[in-house]
């Protein structure tokens, strides 16, 4: 196949769904998935609180599940999935020196709460987009991950249904990079 090496996919394409630029195709391999983009849509230059999703590729670097709704374990997965606790976040704001980082609840500056009700992080995998290094306002939290039903917009990560992340999830590995076209 293609963009495979063994039995991992190298490449993940991303395209908007036309006439909808805040849903899109994600390829990988010969599958093909519906998935949520940014409200705005896919842009050249990201910025913090644009709700787009930048045009780039990008490199998974790890993951997250929820123990309390995959009560048999993380998804089969090439990566290292690590359990979400009540204490964990993720710094949006561009002035702190933790931005676009992991961090520990309570936290004095902006942040997302990673144990979220709405189940979009049930499994969420975290890109490298603006991350060595972090630079102030160019976004941050773009991840891969479970998608609202009917896949409304995101705030600028990529989502898809839990069904196809399950697929997904063992057909990538570290040499796995997603491209997101115009």
């Amino acid at each position: 196949m293609h963009g495979q090496t063994g039995n991992t996919v190298n490449l993940i394409e991303v395209r908007r769904r036309p006439g909808c630029p805040a849903q899109g195709l994600l390829t990988v391999g010969p599958l093909v998935f519906p998935c949520a983009l940014g409200r705005s849509g896919t842009v050249m230059l990201k910025r913090e609180g644009d709700g787009a999703t930048p045009v780039a590729t990008l490199r998974l670097l790890y993951g997250y599940f929820r123990t309390d709704r995959l009560p048999s374990g993380p998804p089969r997965s090439r990566f290292a999935l690590t359990a979400i606790d009540a204490r964990d976040g993720w710094c949006d704001a561009s002035g702190d020196r933790n931005y676009n980082r992991p961090v520990r609840l309570p936290y004095p500056a902006s942040h997302e709460t990673m144990l979220r009700d709405d189940r979009l992080y049930d499994v969420c995998m975290v890109s490298d987009w603006n991350m060595r290094p972090a630079m102030r306002r160019r976004g941050s939290a773009i991840f891969l991950h479970v998608a609202k039903p009917g896949f409304p917009p995101t705030e600028g990560c990529i989502a898809v249904s839990p069904r196809d992340m399950a697929r997904i999830l063992p057909l990538i590995g570290r040499r796995t990079r997603i491209r997101v076209h115009r």
